[in-house]
């Protein structure tokens, strides 16, 4: 996967989130599987900011980007802001 991949990755589930959005405002879903909906897209987003902040430090490190591997969504969670 390149940086490329994970950046679009990253914005089709912006778009997903937004068509979400959307959609609860239209009261088109469920408020509680907008919630669920919402959580998972958070969480995937999350992993691929994650993966993509791990290929970025790889280069800068003069490392291989290719051997970074998206991280389990419970060790991404887990992390400290």
């Amino acid at each position: 996967m390149t940086e490329q991949d994970i950046l679009a990755r990253i914005k089709q589930l912006v778009d997903d989130e937004h068509e979400l959005r959307a959609k609860a405002s239209a009261g088109a879903i469920d408020p509680v599987a907008e919630r669920q909906q919402l959580a998972q897209l958070e969480v995937m987003l999350d992993q691929a900011w994650d993966l993509l902040r791990q290929r970025r430090a790889r280069v800068d490190a003069a490392e291989s980007p290719e051997d970074t591997e998206m991280r389990p969504a419970r060790e991404v969670e887990g992390y400290l802001q």
